[in-house]
């Protein structure tokens, strides 16, 4: 009678002790994210970086004489080159821009030139603008009074977007270097996240889940950046061959609007606009138009054809988890997102059509007797 008090204290015993633990680890795992969290956006960029280039390195490697060391160096040294060379023509081409803007307000020698003609003959938004740019350029005044409760606001905003740019470069510069390192060590990291994911998920679904998260990976990584690098040279060329002020700097903005997910209309209708303008409605600026329409819609073709491609799970479900992704988390996002909505829904499917149980199919046979 007397050794179920004792069982029960035992089994209270234990549970404290359960408790105890559990409570340590989840106290030890808060105070790791706490002291890593600084350093996750660049981790996560690495990693990001790492899986994407691996499979270069592995051939540069090859070709260096399994020098994977050297081809890692390569590549980083090749990808601050690729990054630093446009970023310092835009900077260059933006200062030059204000230089001469100030020169030109201290002279006062400012001014609007008036619209042309053909402007008040544009369907819908052509009387309004028209009036607006001639009064602009006839009482410069009235232009800098209508702007000035605007220009204190925007500018707050230019300046906190432009310190996050400035950030965001610096963290992509420290996570490609940090994926080089992570690449010189690819075998054993590729073997740690094999552990990994077998230990989470068992030794059959483990590596499955490991090759899913790559191949997701690197497919938005081509897919996202390389879309936005045909955009850019599509509409750059046509810039180039029209002739069009400063189209370096709009082609690189399309490739930045292209990687943000950001529809690259934003940059091309201004720029038909004004070409219409500029030179008036000819075949040439028509078919300029018409071209650039074309190439500003084109990811919507080319999105169903790169995004998805090499990944197990249905391109759908990777271009929601990259849009959503973009949405909730950033630019960051757009890696993140696919990733996890794909494992979800692969573990969801796979738990879906898992095959029957002995006792379910018993318990199927006995309901259907009941019946």
């Amino acid at each position: 009678m007397e050794e179920k008090p004792l069982i029960a204290f035992n089994s209270s015993k234990a549970l404290l002790d359960v408790l105890i633990r559990a409570g340590l680890i989840a106290t030890l795992v808060l105070f790791c994210y706490d002291i890593f969290h600084p350093f996750l956006n660049v981790m996560l960029w690495a990693l990001i970086l790492a899986i994407t280039l691996y499979p270069l390195n592995r051939k540069l490697g090859a070709r260096l004489g399994n020098r994977y060391g050297w081809a890692a160096v390569v590549l980083v040294l090749l990808g601050l080159l690729i990054l630093m060379v446009p970023l310092s023509l835009l900077g260059a081409s933006v200062a030059d821009s204000v230089k001469a803007g100030m020169h030109t307000a201290e002279a006062g020698q400012f001014e609007i030139p008036p619209p042309p003609a053909n402007v008040a003959d544009w369907p819908l938004i052509g009387a309004p603008l028209y009036g607006v740019w001639m009064h602009a350029s006839q009482d410069l005044s009235w232009v800098f009074k209508e702007l000035a409760p605007h220009l204190t606001s925007w500018g707050r905003v230019l300046l906190h977007q432009a310190a996050g740019v400035g950030a965001g470069i610096i963290v992509f510069v420290v996570a490609l270097i940090v994926a080089g390192l992570i690449m010189t060590h690819g075998e054993r990291g590729h073997g740690t996240a094999l552990a990994i994911a077998k230990r989470i998920s068992g030794p059959v679904r483990g590596p499955q889940i490991a090759q899913l998260c790559t191949s997701t990976i690197r497919a938005v990584a081509q897919g996202v950046v390389g879309i936005a690098f045909i955009q850019m040279l599509l509409i750059g060329v046509a810039l180039v061959i029209m002739g069009v002020p400063a189209a370096g700097v709009l082609a690189l903005m399309v490739l930045l609007l292209g990687i943000m997910q950001l529809p690259v209309l934003l940059i091309t209708v201004p720029v038909v606009v004004f070409v219409f303008a500029h030179d008036g409605v000819s075949a040439g600026t028509v078919v300029f138009a018409v071209w650039m329409v074309i190439a500003g819609l084109s990811d919507n073709v080319l999105k169903p054809m790169l995004l998805g491609r090499g990944v197990a799970v249905p391109m759908p479900v990777v271009l929601i988890g990259a849009l959503g992704g973009m949405v909730t988390s950033g630019i960051i996002g757009l890696f993140t997102g696919p990733v996890i909505l794909a494992v979800g829904y692969e573990l969801f499917i796979g738990w879906v059509y898992q095959p029957a149980d002995v006792t379910d199919v018993l318990d199927d046979k006995r309901n259907e007797e009941l019946r």
